[in-house]
């Protein structure tokens, strides 16, 4: 099994993430830790002129308190982190910075532009030191 799963979560998706984060509990070993891991996207700068300022701040913060509530409802332990950036560079680099084992990553059904597996679970797939599993959701 694995010691160290992160588990990014869409806070938009919340019960795609829910499922993936049960999973991710299957297998991991005693002892092991599981990260789930929002991003919160950047926002470009031509953009942000006419956006509140607090706005990246209050989607922390929504972001904490969801995915704390999802570790109480679900009494599955679990550490929080929240990543800045491109999802799939900020995923890569949590699981390369936490030494991770395994990737637990939801898929949404997939259109023409992603037709295999969403882009952000693509390119995680595609660049990972470590095992991905791609939690395909329909």
């Amino acid at each position: 099994m694995y010691k160290k799963i992160i588990v990014p979560i869409e806070i938009g998706a919340l019960d795609r993430g829910e499922k993936a984060f049960r999973k991710a509990s299957t297998l991991l070993d005693t002892g092991g830790e599981i990260i789930l891991l929002n991003v919160v996207e950047d926002v470009p700068t031509y953009v942000a002129i006419d956006l509140p300022a607090e706005l990246i701040q209050n989607a922390i913060d929504d972001a904490q308190e969801r995915l704390g509530m999802l570790i109480r409802t679900s009494g599955i332990p679990a550490m929080i982190e929240i990543g800045h950036g491109r999802p799939a560079h900020s995923i890569l680099a949590a699981a390369e910075a936490h030494g991770a084992d395994l990737i637990v990553i939801a898929s949404h059904t997939p259109d023409f532009s992603n037709y295999f597996i969403g882009a952000t679970a693509d390119r995680v797939v595609r660049h990972a030191k470590c095992s991905v599993l791609v939690d395909r959701q329909r």
